[in-house]
């Protein structure tokens, strides 16, 4: 059956096909390690990985690189403790009194963490940009040599002037590109506002800089993806993914660094997912909405519940995750789990004629390849639910489907989930010391004081027993 996905470069649902049948090149821009990552960005991810396991379901064998930045991101408009034009990685090293390294590798690790708490797969190559200045600078000097990129001030630009199809993906035409209005580099010292760095002079103090033709420097943000995902995967490649975000002007400028190095197309298929809301606002520091992972769990929200309720949305929606939501996929994963077991345990014999079982595949099968039709399999699984045929086959079908849903109905984690926040089993604390103490008023108070943040606590023979309105 094809396989059909939304390609952001032609704006439209094209049938897919690999370069190489059977084998795909995928792309994935990962984290930039500087701070934790939170659930927006964790959606971007699980799309990139519902990609990933439809096409190993269709039987492709899929290669996939997800890279790390850990230096040359430069804040844009971060204001809340970034100053604009500032390295993310320097300015959070600074502001917590660790090396670029340090933290470089303790935000890595909250990454990789959480990809597996959202049964995310492990891409096959984490690539750090620190590792891989030698392949950025051979790339920037392929650019200077055919005219494409020109040293100003300390610093070598891309000149975008000289790629003729710049725009083409995001769908901003040259003569519109204004600095300022779409996230373009302001400064003076460049032939056009519109050009962006490759390489930049660091100055004395700078804590991160490498040998180069023009001087000690660093590296700039798009010029890292160009390189790696060349270096690991080859001039041309089949997929890659990210954020809407992303789509100008780093995906941009992707495009123009890698297809003006080789001439040729860089990446068949572009896909994007939406924004993430909390509460229906985006997510921002700023306005203290940000969710990680965390924090769900503290609320009795387990990652894999956060994993269903963005099956149910389709990824170029912009989703809304509010408590009440989250809370209803809890709900909605706990029966799903339920039943399965119930199903799995069942004793009965298979009953089921092989065209219904060839009816439900057919219809999973033409969901998940249609653009990644998630909100119509969790459909289907209501619907499998209801029907009369054995327990026995609706346990083979939904394990089966799980291989691409990624719930792990069958293997749930084993480490119990954070029902309480650190603040409220203080609380339990303090009144189970009150009650030892025999200060019952003060018991009282931190009872009410539970029950208001929803937490039920009863006395028994044991000592005291809580659980969550």
């Amino acid at each position: 059956m094809d396989i059909y996905f939304y390609n952001s470069l032609t704006r439209s649902k094209e049938k897919f096909e690999s370069i190489a049948p059977g084998y795909v090149k995928m792309y994935v821009c990962g984290p930039t390690v500087y701070r934790y990552v939170h659930i927006g960005n964790l959606r971007t991810w699980l799309m990139a990985d519902l990609i990933r396991r439809v096409l190993e379901y269709n039987d492709y064998a899929v290669e996939q690189i997800m890279n790390i930045t850990d230096v040359g991101h430069m804040a844009e408009d971060d204001s809340l403790t970034i100053t604009p034009g500032e390295d993310k990685v320097l300015a959070a090293a600074a502001a917590e009194k660790k090396t670029p390294a340090e933290i470089a590798a303790f935000y890595t690790a909250d990454f990789l963490e959480a990809l597996a708490e959202m049964n995310i797969k492990s891409a096959h190559q984490y690539p750090k940009a620190t590792d891989h200045i030698p392949q950025m600078l051979a790339l920037i000097e392929n650019l200077e040599r055919k005219g494409l990129a020109y040293e100003k001030s300390g610093a070598v630009y891309y000149d975008v002037s000289r790629f003729e199809n710049y725009g083409r993906l995001s769908k901003h035409a040259q003569e519109d590109l204004q600095a300022g209005i779409h996230r373009v580099e302001i400064d003076p010292t460049k032939d056009d506002p519109n050009d962006f760095l490759l390489w930049r002079v660091a100055g004395e103090h700078r804590l991160e800089k490498w040998s180069s033709k023009w001087g000690d420097g660093f590296p700039g943000w798009h010029i890292e993806c160009s390189a790696m995902a060349m270096h690991y995967l080859g001039s041309q490649i089949d997929l890659h993914t990210g954020g809407e975000d992303l789509l100008f002007p780093h995906h941009e400028n992707e495009i123009a660094q890698s297809e003006g190095a080789t001439g040729q197309p860089f990446a068949r298929y572009w896909m994007h997912g939406a924004h993430l809301l909390a509460e229906g606002r985006k997510m921002s520091r700023s306005v203290g909405n940000v969710l990680r992972l965390k924090d769900l769990r503290e609320q009795g929200v387990e990652p894999l519940a956060f994993r269903l309720l963005c099956l149910g949305i389709s990824y170029h929606g912009h989703m809304n995750a509010t408590w009440d939501s989250l809370k209803a996929a809890q709900s909605s994963l706990d029966k799903m789990r339920r039943n399965f077991t119930e199903w799995n345990n069942d004793t009965s014999t298979l009953e089921i004629s092989n065209s219904a079982l060839k009816n439900y595949r057919h219809k999973f099968m033409t969901a998940i390849n249609d653009d990644l039709g998630f909100p119509q399999v969790l459909a289907l699984i209501s619907e499998l639910t209801k029907d009369a045929i054995s327990p026995a086959a609706k346990a083979m079908l939904l394990t089966e489907w799980d291989e691409v849903l990624g719930l792990r109905l069958g293997n749930p984690p084993a480490a119990p989930v954070a029902l309480i926040s650190s603040e409220e089993q203080s609380l339990l604390n303090q009144r189970a010391n009150a009650r030892d103490q025999k200060d019952f008023a003060a018991a009282d108070r931190l009872r009410d004081q539970l029950a208001a943040r929803g937490i039920l606590v009863k006395d028994t023979k044991e000592g005291q027993t809580w659980s969550r309105k």
